[in-house]
């Protein structure tokens, strides 16, 4: 019976597996494929190509578009990770006048759609010249509600008696928050990041309504120009789509380890 439920189990997971690595596999194979037997359901390796990479970084200021999408996600990220901590540390650590109150406002906020601000928060980057801009791009989204939850839960779960004694040994609230407290938190910091690098790095919706220049493109909007051209080459579509995918998957590879760790200790208090 024992044998019977294993093989039950692998089959399923094997199942899974090949019904989720399916697509990726598929766009990776068109990817290389010349546009002459895009029809063809038969793969000739010998045919395959590296062309379609070469004419989208070539014909396009792909370049500029990564760069751009570097930029923003990197500021937006950090900016989430040292906010979002420092707001998380105060909800869970300090005590002070409507602190659950504000930690309620928190988790309400989480409810809220994004697109109810998005015409005010247009209007508001507008006043400000920040329309296609960096600052336009990035600093709005420099604190997020969901981070300064998973924070705040994971500054729960750490013992305070580390921080009591560090007072005693004369540190003060901000170096026990950046000597003590941080380097403790790894696990949800390394949560954090992929959650908003990977957000941001594919974020479409917003750079599309800020951006109106080819050089402020990020690379998801860059990527949506060309499909409108290209839409017809799906090897060059999928050339695209898989430049876009790759440094997602490479972030959650380094830092699974911490992701998991992260989300299996956060809320424990």
């Amino acid at each position: 019976m024992k044998k019977v439920l294993r093989f039950l189990f692998y089959t399923v997971v094997v199942g899974y597996a090949v019904i989720t690595l399916g697509p990726f596999i598929w766009s990776i194979i068109t990817s290389l494929k010349p546009t002459s037997e895009l029809n063809t359901f038969v793969v000739n390796i010998k045919h395959l190509t590296l062309d379609n990479y070469k004419m989208i970084i070539t014909k396009f200021p792909f370049l500029r578009w990564f760069i751009n999408s570097a930029i923003v996600a990197a500021i937006v990220t950090f900016g989430n990770m040292l906010f979002n901590s420092m707001a998380g540390y105060a909800l869970a650590r300090i005590n002070f006048p409507g602190r659950n109150l504000l930690f309620m406002v928190v988790l309400a906020l989480m409810m809220v759609p994004g697109q109810v601000v998005m015409v005010p928060t247009y209007i508001l980057l507008s006043k400000l010249g920040w329309v296609n801009t960096y600052m336009g791009l990035t600093i709005p989204f420099l604190t997020s509600n969901f981070g300064i939850f998973l924070m705040r839960q994971f500054f729960l779960s750490l013992p305070k008696e580390l921080e009591e004694a560090a007072t005693i040994d004369g540190l003060s609230r901000f170096g026990i928050f950046f000597k003590i407290v941080l380097p403790l938190s790894k696990p949800a910091l390394a949560t954090q990041f992929i959650f908003m690098f990977t957000g941001n790095w594919n974020s479409f919706l917003w750079p599309s309504l800020l951006t109106s220049s080819d050089d402020m493109y990020t690379l998801p909007v860059g990527l949506n120009s060309f499909y409108g051209q290209y839409y017809q080459f799906w090897n060059q579509v999928m050339a695209g789509a898989i430049l876009l995918t790759l440094p997602t998957i490479l972030i959650f590879l380094i830092f699974q380890r911490y992701f998991v760790k992260g989300i299996s200790t956060t809320g424990l208090k």
